[in-house]
């Protein structure tokens, strides 16, 4: 394909997008692509913005000559670029390529801004790559359609506008431009999948079949349609058995064949954002999650850093939540009291105040004042004539066990006084004639 060809396939990529960030590691795709760009810039004196970043992982003893290089070459080009230094942590699961993609995008989608478009340079033997490594993991039409040529990202969209270019014609424009450009070492360490698959396994192929790449490109394409046709069909199906707080009704699913359910399954834990969970994991949720008769189980499955939890029939996609218990915060009430672990803020308003506060009696002088997150034994509440063990008192405010332990308890020396929004104790009632204040939770969002 002539330069002309390139710079028409990417024009009618781009369409109307105007302000364009690249990822720019100094390889020769991500060369080729900025090249490209700056090509275009100049000769259709384009209004679009264009600037570059480099991601620097420091994982090579070569990082920051690939650094400069990027640099000198964005200074020639005119191009404005930004150097992103990440640190890796290495403990993570998945590998040290999946900390460093994931360490990656997160720089790209922090620096973005609103309506910016992030491209990046893989192509069309990159797609191929994709496909054979989620064949390797057993992957159905969603893992086999591979990467997709856009998608939502952050403030705006994450472009791959070269996903039907080969990386032959990468090299030959490369080539034709005299463009310098990085090796990455790393990149023939066939002990890293993808590296294997590029060095030992696709040139045969393509030397036996020289248009394998662009059959596997389009097999991931049709596989992407399917995705998208099942999408939309099972788009109402999904709307009944959800909820307003993304829960899903096993009732509702025990009606549906096996094949739909794990059909919706698969898309709910997708819109939750949670780690897709394989063919197995899903028979063991829906087993052993979704259907456990154990006497007060709270049977749950942990997707990554996610978890999927069960509570009165249905099922949840939550975050591993930090454990509060034990945690003690006195607090000087003339001043609102930032809660741990993203739980917002408590203050005491003024009874005038028009939110959602909670009346209760003004502590006395000598009361030392506290907030703790958990508390054992019966509780005396507000409205009922007799105590209640408190696991039974948030079962019957229809608490989810984890978010009893996350919930702000107001004590006044070792007297709880209320649980913010949901119930005052004896101890705390406001009475007639004396000092009251209420209290009040801000949420984050």
């Amino acid at each position: 394909m002539c330069t002309e060809k390139l710079l028409t396939h990417l024009t009618d990529k781009l369409g109307s997008r105007q302000r364009l960030l690249v990822a720019f590691s100094g390889g020769i795709d991500s060369t080729a692509l900025l090249h490209l760009l700056v090509n275009m810039r100049e000769l259709s004196h384009s209004s679009r913005q264009l600037r570059a970043v480099h991601i620097h992982h420091g994982l090579s003893r070569f990082s920051d000559d690939w650094m400069y290089h990027c640099q000198r070459c964005c200074k020639q080009w005119q191009v404005p670029l930004e150097v992103i230094h990440v640190n890796l942590d290495t403990r993570q699961r998945g590998g040290i390529e999946a900390v460093a993609r994931k360490a990656r995008y997160q720089a790209l989608g922090d620096i973005m801004s609103d309506g910016e478009v992030l491209l990046t340079a893989q192509h069309q033997n990159d797609q191929c790559e994709t496909l054979l490594l989620a064949l390797k993991r057993g992957s159905g039409p969603a893992g086999l359609s591979s990467m997709a040529e856009c998608r939502a990202f952050f403030n705006g969209e994450h472009l791959r506008p070269l996903l039907e270019i080969s990386r032959y014609e990468l090299e030959r424009y490369a080539s034709r431009h005299h463009l310098p450009w990085v090796e990455d070492n790393s990149n023939q360490d066939e002990r890293f999948d993808r590296n294997f698959l590029r060095h030992s396994v696709l040139p045969p192929l393509l030397k036996r079949w020289p248009h394998f790449a662009d059959t596997t490109a389009r097999s991931a394409s049709l596989c992407a349609e399917q995705e998208q046709l099942l999408d939309e069909l099972l788009h109402e199906s999904l709307k009944t058995v959800t909820s307003n707080d993304n829960s899903i009704c096993i009732t509702g699913l025990l009606a549906m064949s096996s094949v739909k359910r794990f059909a919706l399954l698969r898309r709910w834990i997708a819109c939750c954002g949670a780690l897709m969970p394989g063919r197995d994991q899903l028979q063991l949720l829906w087993h052993e999650v979704a259907l456990c008769r154990r006497k007060d189980a709270q049977p749950r499955m942990q997707l990554g850093r996610w978890q999927v939890r069960r509570y009165r029939q249905r099922l949840y996609v939550l975050p591993v939540l930090k454990s509060l218990r034990g945690c003690v915060l006195p607090w000087d009430t003339n001043n609102p009291l930032l809660l741990p672990d993203g739980l917002g803020k408590l203050c005491f308003t003024d009874l005038c105040f028009t939110g959602s506060g909670t009346r209760i009696r003004a502590p006395v002088t000598d009361e030392q004042i506290s907030v703790r997150f958990s508390t054992e034994g019966n509780v005396n509440i507000v409205g009922r004539h007799h105590a209640r063990q408190i696991k039974k008192l948030w079962q019957e405010l229809a608490v989810p066990p984890w978010q009893r332990g996350r919930i702000p308890l107001l004590f006044y020396d070792n007297q709880l006084i209320t649980a913010p929004g949901l119930f005052v104790t004896w101890q705390g009632q406001a009475e007639a004639g004396k000092p009251e204040c209420q209290l009040y939770w801000e949420k984050c969002c």
